[in-house]
Order: C-alpha cells, then sequence, then structure tokens
C-alpha cells in the first residue's frame, strides 16, 4: 500500500470504525436476531426461521401499529410539505431583517427537545389545559377527561403538535430551494403580465421539483418512525389508538420477556415498508433532467 494511500485511510479509519461498531454490527444482528428467539436472561439464541416474521402478520397489535403509523403518516406529511412551503413563500416577501425573525421564530421548534415539547403539549391537551379552556371560551366541543386520554382525538393530537414541530424545518428547506431559482425566470413572468400565484404555479413549483422530493422522502421516513412523542405523551394509549410500530418494536424489545427477537422481526418488517414507500414516492415525484 503507498504511502499516500495509508493516510487516506487514516484519516477515513474513525468513520469506518463508526459506521461498522454503531451502523453495520447493529444491522447485522438485529437480523439474525429476527430468525431467532433471544433469552435475555440466559442470552441464549435459538433459530426459529420464520416464526417472528409469521408471529407478526398474525398479531393484531402489529396491524393497529401498523394502520396507526400509516394514519400519522399520510396525515401529517402532505400538511407539513403543504404549510411549510406556504411558510417559506410567505417569509420570502417579507422585508430582509422581518424575513430573519421569521425564519428563526419558524424553525425554532425543530431545533428545541422532542421531550420538552412533548410534556408542554401533555399540558396543554389536559382537562384543564389552555387548549380545552380556549375550546370553552369559542363554545367548540372538547374531550372531557384531555385530548390525550380520548381514543378518538389522542393520535390527532400527537399529528398536530408533529405538523407545528416540522414545518419550520421543512420551511428553511423551501427556502433554500428558492433562493436557487433564477430571479430573471421571474422577471420575465411579471413582463410578461404573470400574476404572482401564476409566477408561484408555472416557475416556483416545478423548480422545486427535487426539494419536493427530498421534503416528501425524508418526513415520510421521519413520521413513520415517529417514537418519542408517544412514549412520552401516552405510552401507545388510550386503549392502542397511538400504539405505532417503532413504540411497538421498544415495547416489545424491553418491556415484554424474551420478545427481542419478535422485535427485531418488526423492524424490518418497518425497514422493507420504508423501502417500498420511498421507492414509489422517488418514482411519482422523479425529477426530469
Amino acid at each position: 500500500m503507498k504511502k499516500r494511500d495509508l493516510h487516506h485511510w487514516t484519516l477515513l479509519a474513525p468513520w469506518v470504525v463508526t459506521l461498522g461498531v454503531f451502523w453495520v454490527y447493529p444491522l447485522v444482528y438485529a437480523l439474525v436476531l429476527s430468525f431467532s428467539e433471544y433469552r435475555t436472561l440466559t442470552n441464549e439464541i435459538t433459530l426459529v426461521g420464520f416464526d417472528n416474521y409469521k408471529r407478526a402478520f398474525a398479531d393484531d397489535t402489529f396491524w393497529r401499529a401498523l394502520w396507526n403509523t400509516a394514519v400519522f403518516t399520510v396525515g401529517t406529511v402532505p400538511v407539513t410539505t403543504a404549510l411549510a412551503l406556504l411558510l417559506a413563500s410567505a417569509v420570502r416577501t417579507q422585508h430582509p431583517k422581518l424575513a430573519s425573525v421569521f425564519r428563526a421564530s419558524f424553525f425554532l421548534p425543530s431545533v428545541t427537545s422532542l421531550v420538552v415539547i412533548a410534556l408542554v403539549f401533555t399540558n396543554l391537551y389536559a382537562r384543564d389545559g389552555y387548549v380545552n379552556v380556549i375550546c370553552g371560551m369559542m363554545g367548540v366541543s372538547y374531550p372531557a377527561n384531555g385530548w390525550l386520554l380520548d381514543q378518538h382525538t389522542a393520535l390527532a393530537a400527537i399529528m398536530a403538535m408533529d405538523v407545528w414541530i416540522s414545518a419550520g424545518y421543512y420551511m428553511v428547506l423551501f427556502l433554500a430551494g428558492m433562493e436557487a431559482i433564477p430571479k430573471d425566470l421571474y422577471e420575465a413572468a411579471e413582463l410578461a403580465g404573470a400574476r404572482p400565484w401564476q409566477q408561484f404555479w408555472r416557475i416556483t413549483l416545478p423548480m422545486l421539483r427535487s426539494t419536493m422530493l427530498f421534503v416528501v422522502v425524508i418526513n415520510s421516513i421521519k413520521s413513520f418512525q415517529i417514537f418519542v412523542e408517544v412514549y412520552v405523551m401516552t405510552k401507545g394509549g388510550p386503549l392502542g389508538s397511538t400504539t405505532t410500530l417503532v413504540y411497538e418494536v421498544y415495547h416489545q424489545a424491553f418491556e415484554q420477556s424474551d420478545s427481542m427477537g419478535y422485535a427485531s422481526a418488526i423492524a424490518y418488517l418497518i425497514f422493507v415498508i420504508l423501502l417500498v414507500v420511498s421507492f414509489v414516492q422517488m418514482r411519482l415525484l422523479r425529477v426530469r433532467s
């Protein structure tokens, strides 16, 4: 090996070791566990083939978690994307100083601790929380025991919080994409008599196709892996109405005895589902050269 190549590998070594220890090894080990029965106390592994996967497909809790996760993803991704695009368009038209203030304000929730935000919203959604107080002042009906203790509103309440958290982050991505659009296109459109909404529809949206693809795919993956909010706010309740796939993985792996193999099988099913969903999204929103 040449001295120059040795120098390159020396610089890459920390990243390669980190990748192997914290990514490759856990992935391979989890794959082995998904085909095994793992006994925590004795550290004994017994291969059981596809039994864990068969168990998942026959488990009503798994299908309930999959349904809740799908509802969460389908319900938040379009709303978050549309809201982020709207905020980006509004901020872009403001005075530079005001735009900086709005950009920082909208982006702040996405860099705040999820645990802190979840605890704050838990109090807001409580029986005597501000949300119920405001609903009472407006004459709007609300769950008497709080939004998170009603199986019909708990998941929707977490979804609303997630939209509030995520919109600012994706707004910044859309702003970056808008800044890359040549201004000559807008000037030519103005000379042709195009109105602002026509410029947005004919210029901005088509030019943001690659950014839109990135936002939708990343947001879908993030939404499908929802966990912290559920763990802090509801623990999957009430009556399993907020149990998601990742929370079910945690529940089976750390709260049920000898279910680590089953949890690993669910985790790999999540991986396959996300792979298929991402592929479909890339096909539907593919960028034409």
